[in-house]
């Protein structure tokens, strides 16, 4: 049965849905590509009045990268900028295919694409804010003033990964004062193994640090 269109207030963010973190990717999420044909057949069915998607957006000497940490390996953990850091595998390289919007998918009903980690020192999960920068803060991307603009007041967020840049901007929204809810199924974690504090963490109170 055809969904009703959702209210005109309400956006859709889709989170970083590309090669990189599909299986055989560099950075590979559990079984993520199992949410790209929902996550077409949702654009397809044009419910939202307001669609935008992030896209990991890397240089290739970026911080949070193994790579240029010698002696260290992926999933290490560092500190950076006053705070925990895992570093990753070297993915989402601008400009490269497994950098690029799911090919699988049809993009059309976008109205905004925010690219992230893009500044070599500073990681950055939510569309929202950046990561602790060497300041302290969390700068803002610019997309939280893009939705008051349009009256958005509630957003859906899906995408990759479900327990680190999902999360993330799930919590951010609800900080920055707007209605936020997870679309469960279309999402997928770096480890099923996180589920459990990803729930934990939609229930409660925390929000990533200010």
């Amino acid at each position: 049965m055809t969904q009703p269109p959702c209210p005109h207030d309400t956006a859709l963010i889709l989170v970083d849905v590309q090669p990189d973190f599909m299986p055989g990717g560099p950075l590979a999420c559990h079984e993520g590509d199992a949410i790209v044909p929902g996550i077409d057949a949702l654009l397809r069915a044009r419910r939202y009045r307001h669609v935008v998607a992030t896209q990991d957006w890397h240089p290739s000497e970026h911080v949070s990268f193994a790579a240029n940490h010698p002696g260290l390996a992926p999933f290490a953990q560092i500190t950076l900028h006053g705070q925990p850091q895992t570093l990753w595998p070297t993915h989402c390289v601008a400009g490269t295919a497994g950098a690029a919007l799911h090919p699988a998918i049809d993009w059309t009903p976008l109205d905004l694409v925010v690219r992230k980690g893009t500044d070599v020192a500073v990681n950055s999960y939510s569309a929202f804010r950046e990561n602790h920068g060497p300041g302290g803060t969390r700068p803002p991307t610019g997309l939280a003033g893009w939705l008051r603009e349009r009256g958005v007041t509630e957003v859906h967020v899906c995408g990759l990964a479900r327990d680190v840049c999902v999360l993330w901007t799930v919590q951010d929204a609800r900080a920055l004062g707007l209605r936020a809810h997870m679309l469960w199924e279309l999402t997928r974690p770096v480890t099923p193994a996180s589920d459990e504090h990803t729930r934990a963490a939609l229930a409660g109170p925390f929000s990533p640090e200010s």
